[in-house]
């Protein structure tokens, strides 16, 4: 049985994990970077780097005492190579690329986009395919046609903001902290989605692409306009804000997932990557999904986020498949899921 070491270090977590074959997860560490980055009110990709510098190899070292392994008995490492913070990335493939050589193991490189779209596959091992494949996070939201392990299509794509950005700048706006996403989510149970209506940000000519650019500028203006009533941050007006946000990002996400499905006529839907954690969105897809006879999974919350478990995954598959990266290979800033990455 292969044993994979799984590295990710593609924006500020830095994780490590084990993987038995392409799904037992052995162990799973995640070492977060949110505290320090909290007082900027969004991440520093100096420190960032920095920072995995500091905690790569203890991590590693950690997971290897844990479940009683060394480097001995890896049969691969897999290591994300694309896209994110490119210092990030370079720590993450230079520490992958000295183990395999030292200890003489294959190590392959993964795209982190690849590794959240099979994320759900470590939980439910026979979603079918062909299905969607939903990836909406801080840094990413697009949309894919996935007809097999390794075969994506690309559908859309946000043309500004993620909509995790999304999140994260309009409660920023109204001084809620960093990361915003999981307070939105909070706040947003107590107040009213319907309170205000902001855009949904439509792309004319593509149904399926995504823009938040729009909504943020909505939520602004709005804001500036009602100055004196967002200065209690505590208010329950906040509360009837960030319920009527999320309604907006969640009703963009549904319907450019809606018009995949009537192109597509895919009756499986993936919904995965930070927001997947929304509990707002999950109960919101949920119900789409009864109303349509359309099967919607989602990762774990653990694995929503970037963790290495999900790279391990997607590494074992290809190594398996005889897949090996060279020393040559370097880290990406931005590359299509569709571009394969180079293997030998």
């Amino acid at each position: 049985m292969s044993l994979t070491l799984g590295i990710e270090s593609s924006c500020d977590e830095t994780a490590v994990a084990l993987l038995e074959g392409p799904r037992k997860v052995l162990i799973n560490l995640i070492q977060s970077q949110e505290k320090i980055h909290s007082p900027y009110g969004g991440i520093v990709p100096e420190i960032a780097s920095r920072c995995h510098i500091e905690v790569i190899l203890p991590l590693i070292d950690k997971a290897l005492k844990e479940t009683r392994t060394g480097f001995k008995d890896l049969t691969g490492i897999a290591v994300t190579t694309t896209p994110g913070l490119i210092g990030s990335l370079l720590v993450g493939l230079s520490v992958a690329k000295a183990i395999s050589y030292a200890h003489d193991i294959p190590f392959i490189g993964v795209n982190h986009l690849e590794g959240h779209l099979n994320a759900p596959f470590l939980e439910y091992p026979d979603i079918p395919y062909p299905h969607l494949g939903l990836m909406v996070s801080g840094g990413h939201t697009a949309l894919f046609y996935i007809t097999g392990f390794g075969h994506y299509q690309f559908l859309g794509a946000t043309r500004d903001d993620a909509a995790g950005e999304a999140f994260d700048k309009i409660a920023k706006l109204v001084h809620l902290g960093y990361p915003g996403g999981p307070v939105v989510d909070q706040r947003a149970r107590k107040g009213d989605p319907h309170k205000i209506k902001f855009p949904q940000g439509k792309v004319r000519g593509s149904p399926m692409d995504f823009s938040f650019s729009g909504l943020k500028t909505a939520v602004l203006q709005h804001v500036q306009k009602n100055q004196a009533l967002y200065e209690d941050s505590q208010g329950p007006v906040i509360d009837d804000l960030c319920a009527s946000v999320q309604e907006a990002i969640v009703q963009a996400l549904l319907a450019r997932c809606e018009s995949a499905r009537a192109t597509k006529k895919c009756q499986t839907l993936v919904v995965t990557g930070g927001v997947a954690c929304n509990q707002y969105l999950r109960k919101v897809f949920n119900q789409w999904g009864q109303e349509n006879e359309m099967a919607v999974y989602y990762p774990s919350l653990l694995l929503c986020t970037d963790n290495a478990a999900m790279i391990a995954s997607v590494g074992a598959r290809h190594l398996a498949e005889g897949k090996r990266s060279s020393m040559t290979l370097n880290a990406v800033a931005h590359r299509p899921l569709t571009e394969p990455l180079p293997v030998e």
